[in-house]
């Protein structure tokens, strides 16, 4: 999707050009290597949270989302008991969904194990792809992401099935996605995510 004579950058066909937030994300973090634990504890959230909805909604509420979340900080949401999750339910600036709710509070916990065994959360979902960035477009699954899927499934996570998991991949880097034409697509490194 290209945008006007005046911005004549063509973009992923998923972004909403009219959307200014939505344009920023896709420009500047969509597809970008993370290995901040903080910011892949945010996106894992954000991305069960968008299980039947689009990213723009979540994207749009992001802020608020933050706020009610304490700032997505993994031990904080770890203790959330009822109480806080009826408070998130009253709460009109994010997506409110109990079972949502209560998966990100059990997640929280799994990820904070999983940072205890592999010292970080980086360390765990990068060791997938030894490291490596997958290219790859066209998919909304993949054999790594079903792998992926199943480990944090088996170890208790809730809402991360594979499309959900390819996503989040897709989010923080680890594949990257971008179409064809947009001005940010990289063809280099054809390893696909069904090699590694």
């Amino acid at each position: 999707m290209c945008e006007t004579e005046k911005q004549p950058k063509c973009r992923c066909g998923w972004c909403n050009l009219k959307n200014p937030l939505y344009v920023e994300y896709h420009d500047r973090e969509w597809g970008v290597a993370q290995h901040e634990d903080a910011v892949l504890f945010e996106l894992l959230i954000l991305e069960s949270f968008q299980a039947g909805l689009s990213w723009e909604c979540v994207l749009n509420k992001r802020q608020n989302f933050r706020k009610a979340f304490d700032g997505f900080v993994p031990d904080r949401v770890c203790g959330y008991d009822a109480k806080k999750i009826e408070a998130l339910m009253a709460d009109p600036g994010i997506i409110r969904n109990r079972r949502k709710m209560e998966a990100a509070v059990k997640n929280a916990r799994v990820f904070r194990e999983i940072q205890k065994e592999y010292s970080s959360f980086d360390a765990y979902i990068w060791h997938f792809t030894d490291g490596h960035v997958v290219y790859e477009t066209g998919k909304t699954s993949s054999e790594l992401s079903d792998r992926v899927s199943r480990d944090l499934k088996k170890r208790g996570m809730s809402f991360v099935g594979t499309t959900i998991l390819y996503a989040y991949l897709q989010a923080i880097g680890v594949i990257c996605s971008h179409d064809e034409d947009c001005f940010l697509y990289k063809k280099q490194g054809t390893k696909s995510a069904d090699s590694v």
